[in-house]
């Protein structure tokens, strides 16, 4: 059984520590945990590894968040991954900072990396582990939260949100997403 991680991100130093980048930084943190490097591949940095009998891939898109869709798309076709066992991390604002939400499929809700990822593989129809960065900011200031840093009590926080969605990734490969949904959800 093979599965593709997809961590939602920017790269480049300026956008490293930034809530856009929750998706990059939890995978970082797997592949620090599995002792796995990254290697530059087409259209992503890519690394895999084996847990339970289960070869896991996961990339982190070089293409700039926007364009994660080409990425992912590319790599589930490369690999022969089937959509349903593809997971893609992606921030939301939507969802109070620290809580984390599995879903089988919905909508971009506003997110262009995600409205990529539905153009490029053809709809909403593809589960995802929503990491809530919260909505602290003012009217028309969104984009300048996203691409912000994280304060300093959230930084110290995320280790425990991070380990929290490996295990909710781990749990996604080997028991499928209803059962990490009903486990996890909160």
């Amino acid at each position: 059984m093979k599965y593709l991680l997809v961590g939602l991100g920017n790269i480049g130093p300026e956008y490293e520590l930034t809530r856009h980048n929750i998706g990059f930084l939890t995978v970082d943190r797997l592949a620090d945990k599995e002792s796995i490097s990254w290697k530059s591949e087409r259209l992503a940095f890519k690394t895999e590894f084996k847990y339970k009998g289960r070869n896991i891939h996961i990339i982190k898109p070089t293409t700039y968040m926007n364009l994660s869709g080409k990425a992912m798309n590319y790599w589930m076709k490369e690999l022969q991954i089937p959509k349903e066992n593809v997971l893609v991390l992606v921030d939301d604002v939507a969802i109070p900072f620290g809580k984390l939400r599995m879903k089988p499929k919905g909508s971009a809700a506003g997110h262009n990396g995600l409205k990529n990822i539905e153009e490029l593989t053809g709809g909403q129809n593809y589960p995802r582990l929503r990491m809530g960065i919260g909505d602290d900011f003012p009217k028309g200031r969104q984009v300048d939260f996203v691409l912000g840093k994280f304060t300093q009590d959230e930084f110290a926080e995320l280790p425990i949100i991070m380990d929290k969605a490996i295990e909710m990734c781990l749990a996604f490969c080997t028991i499928g997403i209803e059962r990490t949904m009903n486990q996890f959800n909160n």
